[in-house]
């Protein structure tokens, strides 16, 4: 089942349902800590498109102390009778509710919001022209809102948006009414054009990598390398219930997946015949580069384009560092943490240790104790021994990260911390 028949078979269905307040109180407790416990500290929630529920999970998420996005879906066209928005009047009446419900929620103790409102068009399909415009006059009066949606997740919604709006392409639409800027998060971006890729980096647009979902609803695979290549600001997202698992740690494994399928699937580029290029591409793109010289390169790029550096004629470099190659641990492990932080503008408070950030952070343990049978997990009494020395350490500590990407679950995340706050994780007793 594709993503057109899904959401008509199942996830409609199921938001319809939070017509029921009391409904909400039930369901999003579990799914708020199931979130957290999984490993995630800040989240971008599409709630449904009624105000009382989603104002219910606002309320949730700041009561268990996760940094959060909240937005209502704007949705009143091609959906359900039963799950459609009556007005363009009452979408945006209601938005506007919600954002100062979120706006009035307690702040931390150093005065910042940890949950922020989020203007939150499901996808073009789903709005008029109108109410796209109404919310671009939105976004128009508060720059400094986020803004979160689809793009090019599935080949009959592209045609189809594209047939809505006499565009010549999804990102187009988007442009169109303004939408596109540097705080918008994009989910998927599979089937992205090149001049898609170029237009979205030059507004500043982020894109969230969904490849769980991706391939559950056969949609397809996102060339993530060539967004890199391209400037596109790329973080990881689960897209639950698209995505069948909460854990970006789930997305970290499909996301590697899916690279190699785009490596194999390429054909080689017979321009370019510089060697040089050539092999620094495949050098970069393998398992030698360490994780920070990794991430920060790509921090000092800016997400710039990386082209080679080599003296061929232009239209024989290589497309890039990134396009058409495998990603290595250092850059799955940047998607997860500061490419996520890019794009929701947070790269300054965080997505990494630097000094002046606030401490968002797992507490992990591969340790045998943990319990979770896919690790051979560390054991002390057997694997330290007297002839250990720092380097062997710091490959130990390489292997043990890679062990916990792709062999880790809930089960080895023993605290997550958000602002210096242990808010989940199996050592914490939650109260939500």
């Amino acid at each position: 089942m594709e993503l057109l028949q899904w959401l008509d078979n199942y996830t409609f269905p199921t938001e319809a349902r939070f017509k029921d307040v009391e409904y909400a109180k039930r369901a999003y407790p579990d799914v708020v800590r199931r979130m957290v416990n999984s490993g995630t500290t800040t989240c971008c929630y599409y709630g449904s498109l009624h105000l009382e529920a989603t104002k219910v999970l606002a309320s949730l998420i700041h009561t268990a102390g996760q940094r959060a996005f909240v937005g209502k879906c704007n949705m009143n066209q091609n959906c359900p009778p039963n799950y459609i928005e009556p007005s363009v009047k009452e979408s945006v009446d209601t938005t506007l509710k919600l954002f100062k419900h979120i706006e009035q929620l307690p702040r931390t103790a150093c005065g910042e919001p940890l949950v922020h409102p989020i203007l939150t068009p499901r996808f073009a399909i789903s709005c008029t022209e109108e109410l796209l415009t109404n919310l671009s006059q939105i976004a128009k009066e508060n720059p400094k809102l986020a803004i979160q949606t689809h793009i090019s997740e599935n080949k009959a919604e592209i045609e189809l948006t594209k047939s809505l709006f006499k565009t010549n392409s999804y990102a187009e639409t988007y442009d169109k009414f303004h939408l596109l800027r540097d705080n918008t998060v994009l989910a998927h971006g599979v089937h992205l054009t090149e001049d898609e890729m170029v237009l979205i980096a030059k507004r500043g647009s982020g894109v969230s990598h969904c490849p769980t979902s991706n391939f559950y609803l056969s949609s397809g695979m996102a060339r993530v390398g060539m967004l890199l290549d391209h400037g596109v600001k790329v973080g990881l997202g689960t897209d639950v219930a698209g995505g069948y698992s909460p854990s970006i740690l789930t997305e970290i494994q499909h996301a590697s997946i899916a690279s190699k399928m785009v490596a194999i699937q390429a054909t080689a580029d017979p321009k370019c015949t510089c060697s040089r290029a050539q092999h620094r591409c495949q050098t970069d793109a393998g398992s030698g580069s360490s994780v920070d010289e990794d991430s920060q390169s790509r921090s000092r790029q800016g997400h710039k384009y990386h082209e080679c550096d080599c003296d061929c004629d232009d239209d024989k470099k290589q497309p890039g560092r990134f396009t058409n190659q495998k990603l290595s641990i250092a850059t799955l492990l940047y998607l997860a943490t500061l490419g996520g932080a890019h794009v929701c503008c947070l790269q300054d408070r965080i997505g990494s240790f630097e000094k002046g950030k606030a401490f968002d952070a797992l507490l992990v343990s591969i340790q045998d104790e943990a319990g979770n049978p896919a690790i051979w997990g560390f054991n002390p009494q057997r694997d330290l021994t007297q002839g250990v020395t720092a380097q062997s350490a710091d490959k130990n500590l390489i292997e043990w990260l890679e062990r916990f990407l792709f062999c880790g679950d809930d089960r080895n995340i023993k605290k997550v911390i958000v602002q210096g706050r242990t808010i989940g994780g199996r050592d914490h007793h939650h109260s939500i």
